[in-house]
């Protein structure tokens, strides 16, 4: 189990050519998911970080980059296995998600509940009202 109050960590795509290290200002407190159709595909259980406290150490001519809708949200992702790292967000362009499970020593399957965020009802498009989260994602480990 890791600490959720980790402060730094370094992370890697599942194949390391992409390699980074982050330093994480509310650890592993921050993991989110969210409900834009792209983050519904991806699934990915995502920390924050600003911009300056990801650092990435090997890879970054392997880094390939979508964008989609409004073309403000940055997503990456290494283009030898395929795996998302991290993206720059949409809601707020000074803040970085990082794909938790790329951290070492993470799992998703670590977080008892994730708050999920309306990304359907973007605040950019000033759709949203209230905290913007719009349900918990639980994983229930079975019993061995």
């Amino acid at each position: 189990m890791p600490n959720f109050d980790m402060s730094e960590a370094r992370g890697a795509c599942h194949c390391g050519t992409v390699r980074f290290h982050v330093r994480l200002r509310d650890g592993l407190r921050s993991a989110r998911r969210c409900t834009c159709s792209y983050c519904r595909m991806r699934g990915a259980v995502a920390v924050t970080a600003e911009p300056g406290d990801f650092d990435i150490l090997e890879g970054r001519d392997k880094l390939t980059l979508y964008q989609f809708n409004t073309g403000t949200a940055k997503h990456y992702f290494c283009s030898v296995c395929g795996i998302y790292t991290h993206h720059q967000r949409r809601s707020n362009p000074n803040e970085y998600g990082v794909n938790a499970a790329c951290l070492e020593g993470v799992s998703p399957f670590d977080f008892g509940e994730v708050p999920v965020t309306d990304g359907i009802n973007h605040p950019s498009d000033g759709k949203r009202s209230g905290s913007g989260i719009v349900g918990v994602l639980k994983f229930i480990a079975a019993e061995a």
